[in-house]
């Protein structure tokens, strides 16, 4: 299969990554983003911890990893409405903290809804780019504030 795009070739922008280091344990760091993108106006649905998983599973011994699946609600039916449904297979939007060494933690986000106008799920139309401004505008005001 030949990828539409070559991803070595995409600027982190234009899937809006964004990223931060936080100096505190991991718990912490979790509960910290957790109530920081809960008042920036996502609620978190979904939270696991992959590392936890795989260690157990198959032994992986990773480091501590946890995932938040955030969602706007909002924001989250109008994409639903936009794609046809189809968004919601990339739903919910993640931010992930793992530790980079102990005490510092890494929390990381990319936009779903940047990445399905990429992959053709979404609509390149002035209603996604709606959504896209509104999401970004969440998630900065939540990376601000950690």
């Amino acid at each position: 299969m030949t990828l539409p795009i070559d991803p070595s070739q995409i600027d982190p922008d234009e899937i809006g990554a964004t990223q931060t280091t936080l100096e505190m344990d991991h718990e912490e760091a979790i509960e910290h983003v957790r109530e920081v993108f809960t008042d920036a106006g996502f609620g978190v649905p979904v939270e696991f911890s992959p590392s936890e998983l795989l260690n157990e599973k198959v032994d992986a011994d990773r480091d501590p990893y946890y995932v938040l699946g955030a969602c706007n609600p909002a924001v989250a039916d109008r994409a639903l409405e936009a794609t046809d449904g189809k968004m919601g297979a990339l739903f919910p939007c993640n931010v992930v903290v793992w530790e980079k060494e102990p005490g510092r933690q890494r929390v990381y986000h990319v936009s779903i809804m940047r990445i399905a106008r990429l992959v053709g799920i979404a609509p390149d139309d002035e209603e996604m780019a709606d959504i896209v401004a509104e999401t970004g505008e969440l998630v900065d005001a939540a990376f601000e504030a950690l």
